[in-house]
């Protein structure tokens, strides 16, 4: 007999056989496939991914309990790149990376290249059960284009295959856990909530009727058959729910299975989890952010139940909602590893929600667009571009490597643009700081919103003696930010005096109104959102006024080439600075002008070989969204943060502590962690948890103080 799996203190004969094991990874790998029709191409994956397993070196290895490493991806791979041509290949991939992730070609310095496995196979060929010689290859789904398709195909092959593979290896090893995993409420019931909530919405204000007739169009647009959608819903046009309503409608009209909400910023997933939380009952919303990698904790046993299941839902996102970040979304799309792809499957047959489309990074826009394209194409899913500033991404004669855009779900976004129209834009030029400080004085409500944490903390020192003054910045943890939104809104509710310096966390998603907004220079999308927070439900007489200025101090590098878009438009149409005219002219200059650096690092030119000589490991490591990596620090901001700290001190089984602490971190560039930990201001727990030990470096006013030598003035939130 072969086996594929032993188990800690069991007989022999409680072991898992391999052909159980090929066989149940098949049935998964297929069913998973199938979705993208390709279910022949995953029982092939499962069938012989772990082929290997059958040398005698594995079997020794198994039944002496030794920790020796013997390869068993290699034959696999190698039957079916010998047996099946091409379409081989592109299963030799999956199997081949399995277990390490998806290889480079050839010559690949990030480790074996699918080459080195292949040869790496040859002298075990004959050790190994022999394999019909009519092994039919499967056809492909779609006829391809492009070499891209056919990588990105076999990336889709290799998460259905990786996690067939974890789901079949857990089903044996821990049937405990394998019972917890469920996919949570139907789409139905899921539907049946939001019309509840929505019935509920009336016209009694000119905004809240033109927020029904968005609704209400989007609705009756949900018939219209699958493809890329764009959403351009003006600022406070309620484009959470409405976008909510259009997925779900659809989905459901078209037998999709999951909406897939991407989010731009890791700071205001919650918010919006919590709109939908709200409304739909528990088990039915994931949200896939983490600021601690919870993967490498081994506690279970002792997760509450809920906690348990939600964190199974984030490796595969085997949801009917989940809710992300671009960076979790688009890296996982070019990524390698079996852990990030794993989930990849389950885009397929979802709708895909790009909240803030506008955020989407330049220089990983080509790659982007053609990962969007290829979802909808050939894996059966929409996707909604959802934003209030709609990027000019559709294909033209000027653009040729743009988006083909089925439809525009809102009604008319001209008209609904003069008719959301609340303020006013004023360009002061040149402003120092201490100008801008008066500004601010000089208005009893007004709301300051600058490029960097830098820069906000500088300005913000500048008028912390004044009313109501107050600074908000991604340097407070989440609890901190929460009670000073509260507390803002509370004062605006009251007429009081509210002075705000911000940077641009406050112009995504949070619901506040003042009367004057100042806006440091930037991209003329970043412009019009800040004047989103400007008489947001039309309540002033007149128009809210929006001030943008360019700082005589200078800009941060990072915003300089938006900035200098933005003005070249705030000239031509100083009339209607945020027009969609403008905004056309403005992203024009963005993406047309600018193609030769919509894929600057060429990660397209890794995966388009037409040989199918395609470096997956080289492209993963390409795309970042985030170049520099960010670190987690745990601050003590009040009593349950300390409670919970010193629970964690003494707990074996961390993982629902340490959910609950996320709401008191902050996070840092590495580069700042190891300052901070130089100077000793921070204490490593269980080697695992950065505290911080320096209290003095948390200020209650403006956050965690990152002293000036080790700042980032590119960190923008």
């Amino acid at each position: 007999m072969y086996y594929a799996h032993t188990k800690e203190g069991v007989d022999k004969d409680e072991w898992q056989l391999l052909d159980d094991h090929l066989i149940g990874v098949a049935e998964f790998a297929s069913e998973f496939s199938a979705v993208f029709g390709g279910s022949d191409w995953g029982e092939l994956a499962g069938k012989f991914h772990d082929y290997g397993k059958f040398k005698a070196d594995f079997q020794k290895k198994l039944h002496s309990n030794s920790n020796a490493r013997v390869d068993h991806k290699s034959i696999g791979a190698r039957l079916l790149s010998d047996k099946l041509g091409q379409a081989g290949k592109l299963l030799s991939f999956c199997i081949a990376g399995h277990h390490g992730g998806l290889p480079d070609s050839i010559n690949s310095p990030l480790g074996e290249s699918l080459d080195d496995i292949l040869e790496k196979a040859e002298p075990y060929m004959e050790s190994v059960p022999e394999i019909s010689s009519k092994l039919a290859p499967a056809e492909l789904p779609f006829t391809p284009t492009s070499a891209f398709q056919l990588s990105f195909f076999t990336r889709m092959l290799f998460s259905a295959l990786v996690d067939a593979d974890f789901l079949d290896t857990e089903r044996f090893m821990d049937s405990k856990k394998f019972s917890m995993r469920e996919a949570g409420p139907s789409l139905e019931v899921l539907n049946e909530r939001l019309n509840e909530r929505i019935s509920k919405f009336k016209p009694d204000t000119h905004i809240n009727k033109l927020r029904c007739e968005i609704l209400d169009h989007c609705l009756e647009s949900a018939d219209l058959n699958p493809g890329l959608f764009s959403l351009t819903v003006p600022t406070g046009g309620g484009k959470t729910l409405t976008s909510m309503a259009f997925a779900l409608k659809h989905a459901l009209k078209y037998g999709m299975r999951r909406i897939i909400y991407v989010i731009p910023y890791t700071s205001i997933i919650e918010q919006n989890s919590r709109v939908f939380k709200d409304i739909f009952p528990p088990g039915s919303v994931v949200e896939h952010h983490s600021n601690f990698d919870d993967s490498k904790l081994k506690d279970e046993e002792e997760i509450p139940c809920a906690d348990l299941k939600h964190r199974l839902a984030c490796e595969n996102w085997d949801a009917p909602i989940v809710v992300t970040t671009n960076v979790q979304f688009f890296e996982s799309l070019f990524a390698a590893k079996p852990s990030r792809c794993r989930k990849l499957h389950n885009l397929a047959g979802s709708v895909v929600i790009l909240d803030e489309a506008q955020m989407l990074p330049v220089e990983y826009l080509k790659p982007c667009m053609r990962a969007l394209e290829e979802l909808v194409e050939n894996y059966n899913s929409s996707v909604v571009l959802c934003t209030a500033t709609q990027p000019a991404l559709q294909k033209s004669e000027n653009f040729t490597d743009g988006l083909e855009i089925a439809a525009e779900l809102a009604p008319d976004p001209d008209r609904m643009h003069k008719e959301f129209k609340r303020t006013e834009l004023q360009d002061k030029g040149v402003l120092s700081l201490d100008e801008v400080a008066q500004e601010i004085c000089g208005a009893e409500q007004g709301l300051c919103i600058v490029n960097t944490r830098a820069r906000a903390a500088e300005l913000f020192s500048k008028i912390k003696d004044e009313s109501g003054a107050v600074h908000l910045s991604a340097l407070m943890c989440p609890a901190h930010r929460s009670e000073v939104l509260t507390n803002i809104r509370a004062r605006l509710a009251a007429g009081k005096p509210c002075r705000i310096v911000s940077t641009q966390l406050i112009e995504a998603g949070v619901d506040v109104s003042f009367p004057v907004v100042i806006r440091e220079l930037a991209g003329l999308d970043s412009i019009a959102q800040a004047a989103g927070r400007c008489n947001r439900e039309g309540e002033l007489a007149g128009m809210g006024q929006v001030t943008v200025f360019e700082p005589a101090e200078g800009l941060a590098g990072h915003f300089r080439q938006a900035a200098g878009n933005a003005q070249n438009t705030l000239r031509l149409y100083s009339e209607d600075s945020f027009s969609p005219e403008a905004m056309h002219h403005f992203f024009a200059d963005t993406y047309w002008l600018k193609s030769d650096q919509l894929d600057k690092k060429n990660v397209l030119e890794d995966l388009n070989s037409p040989h199918g000589q395609w470096d997956f490991r080289t492209a993963a490591k390409k795309f970042r969204l985030i170049e520099n990596e960010m670190v987690p620090i745990i601050v003590k901001y009040n009593d349950k943060a300390e409670k919970l700290l010193r629970d964690l001190v003494f707990t074996d089984f961390p993982a629902t502590i340490l959910r609950k602490l996320q709401q008191f971190t902050v996070q840092v560039y590495t580069h700042q962690f190891a300052a901070l930990n130089d100077m000793g201001a921070i204490e490593i727990v269980d080697e695992s948890y950065a505290v911080l030990v320096d209290e003095n470096l948390y200020d209650f006013e403006a956050g965690l103080s990152v002293p000036e030598n080790i700042s980032n003035d590119n960190f923008i939130v």
